[in-house]
Formats: structure tokens, C-alpha cells, sequence
């Protein structure tokens, strides 16, 4: 965290000044500084507060000392260590340096040269495997830096490839001595800590079964690891966990190296197999040793019989045929094998539950999550190691990613206005979506992103283990290839069963089912159909209901319901069927309305969130011409959303959709700062107010569950009970009033046939009457204030413009008004001027020229419009009386800090609430 940052920097002010972290592992977490006194780069290791506790300042120290006067050209240095004293932060961060616990606290540190270059972990990443040569030079010169310490009576007992850097091609051993300052000063206690001295894959026997004293053949065998890795790409023992791999260990030979490569020397293959003998005495006595043989290229003796040529092997055991096994060696055997099962019980008896822990991740203003309206805006990596978010971003909004080893997230790049974001299954890709239309790949390591489609329709996706990613489609779902291609179908809705929504596919690990969100003409976010379907062509069965739906690795499918609860429900995968009751097991979960959800769980089992229902997300600003804002009233507090806005026609108040978990009011506020009251109640939404003429009254859209419904209107104070203005099976998602009232334009649903068609309805009729019904989709409309022009939104070129048209006579005449994109636009109240956003996000003035006929002057872009909340088509923003300022939503991440919850090891809690 900063604070923790700021709080080590100012005990260490007197010879360090911190940069910032560069790494982490199990003991100690990596600052990158500068040395005041003799003006270097250095890296500050600060050993882990738990550990530090165990140890001990005085005897970590002592012990310590010995690695300072270690000094061979394929050492790193150590230059300096000490105690740092800082205060306790309040909050646990991840992995950070945090505890609960408030007064100071005791930080042990070292100081290693900062070295430019990558270590061999990098390499063998990016690589796979060395060049024979490579390899053989890397473990040779490793071998002289083991050799020089292990004759000063220091021995590493952590040699990894993590632990070898490579400086201008030369190895450098790091670390040297730290794991075994922390093991004798820590004693027994370490395993109070959850951190191992060592690391199974290269771990030598002896170690593995926990003997006390290690031997400088305990460095040989992990070399001889090492440099199995680098020759064949694998550590000599692996295993899907760290049981597994010690198991192998202690049991089994390793295979051979020149069957996986033959192109290594057969005394190379000697020698490494020499090195990794299970016996520490049947290993070199030393590390020059071991380096002599790699050199050698007539060593062979030493090898096991497995690595010997058959001839050879033959030859041993012809020898050893006729002898008989003497008492000492039954002896010694009958030792090994009582050793070996006390290391497996060791190693493989039940491990205790995991410990569920919470922390919380604060989100600084210019990183934090930005509300979106979707669900989705949340993802995390299979392994739990990677968070991707929607954030904001200068200008805009954009991805990015919060690592788990890392302080501060960091932007990703070329992900301006994405949405959606979701990991590919090694968690080193993210797909997301542009404008809901653009289906597009980012690689996590570097490079630009890649664009799969700029065919669907999505608010959200999946990336199956089948090498397929799942999305939602204009009339359907489908999925692609995450290499590329054609889109291949997967359901598609039928208008016989007024199907309006099929979203949110989540793919089953067989990749041979999904699950996603369907949605019906009429219903309410409760009454959401969670369905179950095999692909790629089988038939979609309700399994719950509910607004978002999830399976984990648990074997739960959650789903969030309309009201904000997370239910989990056991289900069988395979078969795609719930096989016990559903348990609450989360509440809080909407932010905006019934379909912002910001929730994500790893396969590995850590959940991320980011709760409502506490706070305001956005709230309401005043913002000038020259895009200056202020925020409309600093005491104005409330629980809920800013939807839309709306001011009266005086400008004395301001109608606003204040949504609150999965319903939504229209409420009234009075300016500059007096009260703020409810007009409309009821568990379901009401959306979209606009002002009367008069400004006594406010007519607003009454949603049946698909975003559209019908016209209603209420008095402003809130007196009285609503009136519905007609009756119709069509339903409208937008109504707007004219300002003589003898007029109320409306908008049809994009959920319906005639998506987005313009109606007009007479002040004392009932029937509405078409005015715009073309091919194209139609939307935001708004009548002039002398009531001659209609002005709205089409997509009839192929992207959004504004249009204008007399009214009502709309048939007589069209001007196209912007040229570059538009949408939502809004007429002065003196009808000199037509306001809207154009392509980029930008608050545009369009001048009015006076005169019988229409005409418009030259456009000017007032200010950007990025830091509001301008994805609408209605209620985005309105315009004070006078035309000087506007009333405009923002986001609460711009104004100050957002916070992430993560909890890991989650399923633990979730198999205790819910029933294995």
C-alpha cells in the first residue's frame, strides 16, 4: 500500500529512498532504491512481518552476518542489512507488507546490488530450454559461487532457477545464505509462518524429509535440478501439488535426459544424474566436483545404472549377481524405507483446511472501477494471481489489471473503452468488448490487441478450455475460435416465445454445456430465467432464476438474484442440473439497477467484488461551457444510483432515477440545496423523468423488465397517485413532452420488432401515431422549444448521427446535423442552439440560425464529456435555462477512492455454508 511505502521510506530515510516494489516472494517483498550515501540503485528486501515475528531482529541478524563476507564473482553482494521500526497499517492488502495491528512494528531488511538483466526463471520462461552449452556454462559458474560458500561454511538450501540472475550472460547467485539465517534463527517456528525453506521441485531428499543438519550436498542436488530444467525444459520431478512432487522426490529416479534430448553429452547426462542420487554420499562431495564432471568428457563412472549404456549396466550386475546382500546393507535399506514412509506421512497425510482470508484493495481516484451498467466489469485469472477491471482512464475509460505481487494496478494496453472483461484459460489474455459490437484479444506480456469480430452484440462473455470464446450475440449466443474465424451459432431467440435477451454464457470445463441469462418479454430482474444448454446444438432448460449466473470449481452455480443476494446451489456440470438447495451466501451484489453485477471467482477459489448499496456511485455536477465542474450540492447525500437527470423547466429543481439494487424511483430535488423527495414507490423500475410544461408534473417510463414499458405521469411533489397516459401492447422506453403540451414523443423499445420507431400521441388521445418507422433504429428524441423541429438519433448511415426534421410533419424534410457521430441531443431553452455528444465523447454546441426555414451554423466542441457517465440515450444530461451550464452524472471513482474486496481460498467458506 502507499501508506505502508511512505511509512518504511521514512524509517529508512537516513541511507535509503524507495522507488517502488519489483518483486515478492515467500519470505521478503523487493523495493527497488537508491543508497543516499553512495548514490546507487540497490534492491531493499524487506523480510514478511509474520516472519520477522518468528525469527527475531537480534539472532536473524547475527546469523546474517555471514553471507555479508561472502565475496566471488557469481555471488550477489550483500551490502548492507538492519531493522527498520514504521507503524502498523490499519488494513491488510493482499500481499503487502500490512497487519491489523496498530503501534510500531519491526521490518528486518537486507541490501543486494540492483542488477539489470532477468534471472533464469525469465529466461526459461521465454525459452523452455538452454542450449547445452548455456546450461552447462550456467551450472558450472553456479557451481564455483556454491563451492567458494559451502568452504566458508555457508550453504544456500534454496537454489532455483528465481534465485540464479544472469548479468550480462554471467550468473550471479542471489539470496546467499538468507535461508539458512531464517532457519536457524527460526527454528521449528518457521512452519508457524506457512513458508517453506526451499521449493519441492528442487528440494533434495534429505530435505523433503525434514532432516535438521543440510549438507553442502543438498546444494549439489538442487543444482543438479537446475540443470535438469534447463536440458529438457522440466524440473526431474513434478506433480500437480506440492505433496505430489515430494512424494516423487523421495520414491522415484529421475528419467533419463538424453531419451527427452539427445543432443545432451553422455557425461553430461552422467553427472547430472550423479547429482540428483537420492543418498547425499552417492552425490559429489562437492560442487567443484560436480563442475569437474561436466567438463569431463569421459565421466561415466559416477553415474546410476539407469543412466549407464546396457552393455554397462549388464556388466554391474553380472558383478553383484553373485554376491549376497550383507547385515549392513539390509540394515541400511530397512533405514531408507523406514525414512521414506516417515517423509510421505509427513508430506502426504491431509493438510489442515486452508485459512479463508479477507483483504481489501484500494483503488487510488485515477485507477478506480468505473460503473458501466453491465454486469461483467470485473474478472480474475484462473489462478487468482490477476484482477482486470473497468476503470477510468484520462479521457475515458480503459482495462486494467491489479497482480497480486504488485502495489498498484496498471493500465493494459490499447483497451480504450472496453467493456466486459474476461481471462483466456492460462490467465495471460484478456478478451473484452468495444461498444458491445468489437470482440477483441489483449495480450497480458506485451504486444497490442488483437480483433476477433466486429459482429456481435455483447454485454458479456467466457473463455472456454475448448479454445472457444463464448458470446453473446445480436439474436442469440455463439462462440469463436480465440485464434480467430467464423462465428459459429449456438441458440438463437425465437420471437414466438417474446424472448428479448440471451446473455452472460458461462461454459462448463467440459466445455460441453453453458449457462447464460435469458430474458422474456414483461418480466421483472426476479423473474429472469437462469438456462442450462449442450453445445454446440442442444435445447436451453431452466435451472434457476435470477440476473447473473456463475459456475465455480466448488461445484456451485451461483447466481445473483434481482434483489442483489448471491445464491449458490450445488450442480453437476456434466450434467448441467442444480442437485441440492440454493443458500444465500452474499448480499449487495447491484450497483446500478438490475444488471451492474461486479463479482469474479478463480477456479483456484478467491473471489473478488466490488459491493453497492453502501455509497452513491455517481452523483450530480454542475459543469460550465468550459467543462469546469462542481459538484450541485455537497450535502446532498443518498443510497443509490444517479440514472438520469432531468431539470424543470425554471431550473428549480432536478428530477433524477435514483436506482437501488434491482428497483428504481424517480426522486426530486430541490435547488440549489433544499430538499430531496421520493415521487414514485413500488418494487419495480421507474425510469427516464421529464418535466411537463408546466413543471408541476413529470412523466416517466413504468419498466415491465426489459428496459422499455409504458408512459406514466405524476405530480411532481409527489401528491397523488400516477395516471397511465395509453394503452397499447407496444411497449416505449423513452417519453418525452413537448413544450406547449400538446405533444408526447415516444421512443419504442429495442426489445421489440420496430426497434427504436417514433410515435407521437396527442394531448386527450389514447392511440399513439407513427412518426418515424424506418429500417434504421431510432432514438433520443426531443421536440424544439418553439415546437417546429424534431430532433433525434438514427443509425441509418451506419453509425450514430443527429438528425432534425420539421414536426410533426416529419415526412416534409431531414437534415443530417453532425458528421462525425452523435447522440443524445437537447435543445436549448431558447431554441438558439442544439446540444449533443459527438463521436468522440465531446459536449457540442450546434448554433440555430433564425429564420423561416432550418439552418444551422459551424459546430464547436465545448469541452469533453469522458469524466460523466454518457452511455444513454436519454437522461444523460440537461441544460440549465440560461444555456451556461448543464447537469451532468459522475462517477464516484473520479471524485475519490474505490475498494475491491478479495477473499481467498473462498470455497472453504463456501463448502462450509452451503454442504460439500
Amino acid at each position: 500500500m502507499p501508506e505502508l511505502l511512505s511509512r518504511l521510506q521514512s524509517a529508512l530515510a537516513d541511507r535509503y529512498r524507495l522507488d517502488r516494489e519489483v518483486g515478492a516472494g515467500g519470505m521478503a517483498t523487493v523495493y527497488l532504491a537508491q543508497d543516499i550515501r553512495h548514490d546507487r540503485r540497490v534492491a531493499v528486501k524487506v523480510l514478511r512481518p509474520e516472519l520477522a515475528a518468528v525469527i527475531g531482529a537480534e539472532r536473524f541478524l547475527a546469523e546474517i552476518k555471514l553471507t555479508a563476507n561472502l565475496q566471488h564473482p557469481h555471488i550477489l553482494p550483500l551490502f548492507d542489512s538492519g531493522e527498520a521500526v514504521a507503524g502498523h497499517e490499519s488494513r491488510v492488502a493482499g500481499d503487502e507488507l500490512a497487519t491489523r495491528d496498530s503501534g510500531p512494528a519491526t521490518y528486518l531488511f537486507y541490501v543486494m546490488p540492483f542488477v539489470e538483466g532477468e534471472t533464469l526463471r525469465d529466461r526459461l520462461t521465454r525459452e523452455k530450454q538452454l542450449p547445452v552449452a548455456d546450461a552447462v556454462r550456467i551450472a558450472t559458474e553456479v557451481a564455483g559461487a556454491l563451492d567458494y560458500a559451502h568452504r566458508h561454511g555457508v550453504v544456500h538450501r534454496d537454489i532455483k532457477p528465481e534465485n540464479i540472475l544472469l548479468h550480462d550472460g554471467q550468473a550471479l547467485v542471489a539470496d546467499f545464505g538468507i535461508a539458512l539465517a531464517a532457519s536457524k534463527a527460526g527454528g521449528s517456528r518457521m512452519t508457524e509462518t506457512g513458508m517453506s525453506l526451499g521449493t519441492p521441485h528442487y528440494m533434495s531428499p534429505e530435505q523433503a524429509m525434514g532432516e535438521r543438519e543440510i549438507t553442502a550436498r543438498s546444494d549439489v542436488y538442487a543444482l543438479g535440478a537446475v540443470l535438469y530444467e534447463m536440458l529438457t525444459g522440466d524440473p526431474p520431478f513434478t506433480g500437480s501439488t506440492a505433496q505430489a512432487v515430494v512424494a516423487r522426490v523421495v520414491t522415484e529416479s529421475p528419467r533419463s535426459l538424453t531419451t527427452q534430448r539427445h543432443t545432451i553429452p553422455p557425461h553430461v547426462e552422467a553427472a547430472v544424474l550423479t547429482a540428483l542420487e537420492k543418498l547425499p554420499a552417492d552425490r559429489f562431495a562437492s560442487a567443484a566436483e560436480f563442475a569437474e564432471a561436466l567438463g569431463d568428457k569421459r565421466y561415466s563412472t559416477g553415474a546410476p545404472t539407469t543412466a549407464m549404456p546396457a552393455a554397462a549396466g549388464a556388466a554391474v550386475g553380472a558383478r553383484a549377481a553373485g554376491r549376497r546382500p550383507s547385515v549392513v546393507t539390509l540394515a541400511a535399506v530397512a533405514v531408507a524405507v523406514i525414512a521414506t514412509a516417515a517423509a510421505l506421512w509427513g508430506w502426504l497425510r491431509p493438510k489442515p483446511a486452508p485459512t479463508v482470508q479477507r483483504y481489501s484493495v484500494m483503488l487510488r481516484p485515477n485507477e478506480g472501477l468505473r460503473p458501466s451498467g453491465v454486469a461483467g466489469n470485473l474478472a480474475i485469472s484462473p489462478d487468482g494471481n490477476r484482477i482486470a477491471y473497468i476503470g477510468v482512464a484520462d479521457g475515458g475509460t480503459r482495462l486494467w489489471l491489479r497482480e497480486h505481487d504488485k502495489l498498484r494496478p496498471l493500465p493494459i494496453a490499447g483497451t480504450e473503452n472496453g467493456l466486459s472483461p474476461f481471462f483466456s484459460h492460462d490467465g495471460n489474455q484478456v478478451a473484452f468488448t468495444i461498444a458491445g459490437r468489437s470482440l477483441r484479444v489483449a495480450p497480458l506480456n506485451g504486444g497490442p490487441p488483437v480483433t476477433l469480430s466486429d459482429s456481435i452484440n455483447s454485454s458479456g462473455g467466457d473463455w472456454g478450455t475448448d479454445g472457444y470464446i463464448y458470446i453473446e450475440l445480436e439474436d442469440g449466443i455463439g462462440r469463436i475460435k480465440a485464434t480467430g474465424g467464423p462465428i459459429e451459432k449456438l441458440f438463437t431467440m425465437s420471437d414466438a416465445k417474446h424472448e428479448i435477451g440471451a446473455e452472460y454464457p458461462n461454459v462448463m470445463p467440459d466445455g460441453k454445456g453453458i449457462v447464460f441469462r435469458r430474458r422474456l418479454t414483461g418480466q421483472a430482474p426476479n423473474e429472469f430465467e437462469i438456462m442450462e444448454m449442450a453445445v454446440p446444438h442442444g435445447t436451453p432448460h431452466l435451472v434457476a432464476r435470477g440476473v447473473y449466473a456463475r459456475y465455480v470449481n466448488s461445484g456451485h452455480l451461483l447466481v445473483v438474484t434481482g434483489d442483489g443476494k448471491l445464491l449458490a446451489m450445488p450442480f453437476d456440470p456434466k450434467k448441467r442440473a442444480v442437485t441440492g438447495p440454493s443458500v444465500a451466501v452474499m448480499d449487495g451484489l447491484l450497483r446500478s439497477g438490475p444488471f451492474e453485477v461486479n463479482f469474479a471467482v478463480s477456479a483456484t477459489g478467491t473471489l473478488a467484488y466490488s459491493s453497492g448499496g453502501t455509497a452513491a456511485a455517481t452523483t450530480a455536477w454542475w459543469v460550465g461551457r468550459d467543462g469546469l465542474a462542481v459538484p450541485m450540492d455537497t450535502t446532498w447525500k443518498f443510497d443509490g444510483d444517479i440514472n438520469s437527470v432531468a431539470l424543470s423547466p425554471d431550473g428549480r429543481a432536478l428530477a433524477v432515477t435514483l436506482a437501488r439494487g434491482a428497483t428504481a424511483d424517480i426522486w426530486v430535488k430541490q435547488l440549489p440545496s433544499g430538499p430531496f423527495s421520493r415521487v414514485t414507490f413500488g418494487d419495480t423500475v421507474h425510469l427516464r423523468a421529464a418535466w411537463a410544461g408546466d413543471g408541476r408534473s413529470l412523466v416517466y417510463i413504468n419498466d415491465l423488465g426489459s428496459g422499455a414499458g409504458l408512459p406514466m405521469m405524476a405530480r411532481a411533489n409527489g401528491t397523488g397517485a400516477p395516471q397511465g397516459l395509453l394503452r397499447t401492447q407496444m411497449q416505449f422506453a423513452q417519453a418525452v413532452p413537448t413544450a406547449d403540451g400538446k405533444w408526447l414523443v415516444l421512443r419504442r423499445s429495442f426489445a421489440e420488432p420496430g426497434a427504436g420507431d417514433i410515435y407521437g400521441l396527442k394531448t386527450g388521445d389514447t392511440t399513439p401515431v407513427p412518426l418515424l418507422t424506418t429500417g434504421a433504429r431510432e432514438m433520443s428524441p426531443t421536440v424544439s422549444p418553439d415546437g417546429r423541429w424534431l430532433a433525434y438519433v438514427s443509425n441509418e448511415s451506419g453509425r450514430d448521427e443527429v438528425y432534425v426534421r420539421p414536426f410533426p410533419d416529419v415526412a416534409s424534410a431531414k437534415w443530417q446535423v453532425s458528421v462525425s457521430g452523435g447522440t443524445v441531443p437537447m435543445w436549448a431553452r431558447n431554441g438558439r442552439e442544439l446540444f449533443y455528444l459527438d463521436g468522440k465523447g465531446e459536449m457540442t454546441s450546434l448554433p440555430i440560425v433564425p429564420g423561416p426555414g432550418f439552418a444551422v451554423g459551424q459546430p464547436k466542441v465545448l469541452f469533453s464529456a469522458s469524466p460523466f457517465v454518457i452511455g444513454g440515450n436519454a437522461g444523460v444530461y440537461d441544460v440549465s435555462p440560461d444555456g451556461q451550464r448543464f447537469v451532468m452524472v459522475r462517477p464516484a471513482t473520479v471524485a475519490g477512492e474505490s475498494e475491491l474486496v478479495v477473499v481467498q481460498n473462498w470455497f472453504e467458506e463456501l463448502r462450509a455454508r452451503v454442504g460439500k
